[in-house]
């Protein structure tokens, strides 16, 4: 699997910026994401994408190496995790599904949850 795209690193910038300046933002912006994707892929289809992203992260930030998954599948405390660490999941969370779904679903859904993130790049 390749890396993540330039364009995808900064979608996941301007999504942790959107309204999300505190601590807690790639807590927040990935549990929208939960929300939205679970009615699509369902609890445990996110949450197999999310464990796959924490992995794909781990490799280039090894902060990431304690991080642990609730019964659920669900990261615990992600919370506690530093903006690097956040932005990390994040970013390989997108590239995920830009490489299941397509680029262009992947923006459909990242528009309808965040469009003031993506008016400011001219709703891409």
């Amino acid at each position: 699997m390749t890396t993540p795209s330039d364009e995808i690193r900064e979608l996941t910038t301007r999504l942790l910026a959107a309204g999300h300046d505190d601590g807690n933002a790639a807590a927040r912006v990935t549990d929208e994401l939960r929300v939205a994707l679970s009615r699509f892929a369902g609890r445990d289809g996110f949450a197999a994408l999310l464990r796959r992203a924490v992995m794909l992260a781990r490799a280039e930030n090894p902060a990431l190496t304690g991080v642990k998954f609730d019964p659920s599948g669900e990261l615990e405390e992600l919370e506690n995790a530093d903006a690097k660490s956040g932005a990390a999941i994040l970013t390989h969370l997108l590239w995920l599904l830009v490489t299941f779904i397509g680029h262009s679903l992947t923006l459909q859904i990242v528009r309808e949850i965040w469009p003031d993130a993506m008016a400011s790049q001219g709703g891409e």
